[in-house]
Formats: structure tokens, C-alpha cells, sequence
């Protein structure tokens, strides 16, 4: 017997607002990871690893408010905390090495390939392990072509996304590609969910887990008071809003004064060598 599924249980409520955290979180990291393009070494690390929570925060909590609208007329749907909790640790580590390689490698060629890869993979991987955790009286069965769809889209917003912030062209530009981003990453969970279709149970039990309200709800207050964090971070830094260094940094290397030396005006005398001494040693003076 096939369950009757409905995605949006409360309307538009759960996708506008699951749009809007895919933007939010896709904002603050991409302008993470372009910050992380301004800075030495040794800060760039911080940057992105600031950025891969931020991006993996929003995408995640999208999911689940958008899964809040989501119910199985003839069975009630309960999720298992552990699997829950494994979807958000596999988004943050998946997303985490793409945008690293971008941002150690630059956003073209192989690296921009390569990141948007993984993290795409990691924006699905997010999405099927979330699903796997629902606890409900029946059976999940997927459409392999439309499952594949999903898996397209994401890897190819993340691509494009990661080649955004690789652009380092400013504000504007980053709110537009978030924009860009939140909406393919929304319109993957819905692709997914389109492949989806529930095979119900002979007999009726109760599911394990618990409910959406239950566990969904409070689960999401710490990832919402992380993206709340980034947020106060972004703000409060000139750069990130400019999109732009303001400053150079100074290239330490042996022997290279830190700061630069006022020019000399007159013509620097050569070296005189053993050879040139002797030679005028020799030679009587003239015009003294």
C-alpha cells in the first residue's frame, strides 16, 4: 500500500523559510571563504573553517524546517537523534574539504572542480542520511533518475557557488550568488523529496524516534545561534563588507625590510674591488 505524502503541510510557510536559511548560511560562508582570499596564511585557515560551519549550518537546518512541513497521511513520522546529528556532522566535514581545497588552491581549474564536487556530495550526502533517519510505519523508495537530478543540482551550485567566492568582487556580488545558491540548494530537497514515495506496513504500529516538534525544534537552536555568531562576525569586519583589501600584506622574507626605506637621490657609488685600488694606488694624483 502506498502512503500518501505531502510536503507542504503548512503551505509555503516551510519553503520560504527554508530558503531563507539556505541564503543566510550560504551568505555568511561565501563571505567567509572570499575573506580567507584577503589574509596570510595563518588566518586563512580560521576563515574558512568559519565558513564551512556557516554554509553547512544554514543548508542543514534548511532541510529539517522544510521537513517539519513534511507528513505521511497514514502513519505518523518520527525521526532517530543519532542519525540526525550524523547528517549535520557529515555536512560540515564533506563541505568543509571543498571549500577548503578552493581556498588553498583558488577557485578555477581542478581545485574549483574538485571543491564544488565534494561539497555538492556533501550537501546530498546531508540530505539522504537526514531522510535515512526517519522513523515512520512503512518503507522509503526513491526514483533513481530523479535522485540523481538532486544529486546534479547540488554539485553544480556548490561549483558555482565556490566559484563565486573565489571572484572576490564585493558585497553585492556575494548576496546575489547566495541568493543563486540558497535557491538551487532548495530546489535539490525538493527534487529529493520528489523521488521519494512511502511503501506502507501491513500492520500498524507506532514508529520509534520522536516527533518533528520534539527533536527538530531544539536541535536547530544550536546551529540558528552559530549562524547568529557569523552573522555578528561579518558585520563588524570592514573587509567583509568591501570585499576588498584595504591593506598589503608585508612579504616576510631574509634580508627584506618590513617597511619600505626612503629613496636616494643621488647615484650609488660602485663597489671598488682590490684590483681598482691598486691600480689607482699607482697612478699620481691629478687636480688635487
Amino acid at each position: 500500500m502506498q502512503g500518501t505524502v505531502d510536503g507542504f503541510s503548512y503551505g509555503l510557510v516551510t519553503p520560504l523559510v527554508a530558503y531563507f536559511m539556505a541564503c543566510l548560511g550560504g551568505a555568511l560562508g561565501l563571505r567567509c571563504t572570499t575573506r580567507s582570499m584577503l589574509v596570510a596564511h595563518s588566518w586563512r585557515a580560521g576563515w574558512l573553517a568559519l565558513g564551512s560551519v556557516a554554509i553547512a549550518s544554514g543548508i542543514w537546518t534548511m532541510h529539517f524546517i522544510a521537513m517539519m512541513g513534511f507528513s505521511v497521511s497514514e502513519t505518523p513520522v518520527h525521526y532517530d537523534k543519532p542519525t540526525t546529528f550524523a547528517s549535520l556532522g557529515v555536512a560540515v566535514v564533506m563541505v568543509g574539504i571543498g571549500i577548503f581545497i578552493v581556498g588553498y588552491r583558488g577557485a578555477t581549474g581542478t581545485a574549483l572542480f574538485t571543491g564544488g564536487t565534494i561539497t555538492g556530495l556533501g550537501i546530498a550526502s546531508m540530505h539522504y542520511l537526514g531522510m535515512a533517519g526517519m522513523r515512520l510505519n512503512g518503507n522509503l523508495e526513491y526514483n533513481t533518475l530523479t535522485v540523481s537530478a538532486s544529486v546534479v543540482i547540488a554539485v553544480v551550485a556548490a561549483t558555482t557557488a565556490l566559484w563565486a567566492a573565489g571572484q572576490v568582487r564585493g558585497f553585492l556580488w556575494s548576496v546575489g550568488a547566495s541568493l543563486v545558491m540558497g535557491l538551487a540548494v532548495t530546489g535539490m530537497h525538493y527534487t529529493g523529496m520528489a523521488a521519494l514515495s512511502v511503501h506502507l506496513h501491513g500492520a500498524s504500529s507506532s514508529p520509534g524516534g520522536d516527533s518533528a516538534a520534539t527533536l527538530l525544534a531544539p536541535m536547530m537552536i544550536g546551529p540558528l545561534a552559530f549562524l547568529c555568531l557569523a552573522g555578528v562576525v561579518v558585520m563588524f569586519d570592514p573587509l567583509m563588507v568591501m570585499g576588498k583589501p584595504d591593506w598589503t600584506p608585508t612579504q616576510q622574507r631574509p634580508g627584506v625590510p618590513a617597511h619600505s626605506t626612503a629613496p636616494y637621490g643621488g647615484r650609488r657609488p660602485l663597489p671598488r674591488t682590490g684590483r681598482d685600488r691598486g691600480h689607482r694606488s699607482s697612478r699620481t694624483p691629478q687636480n688635487w
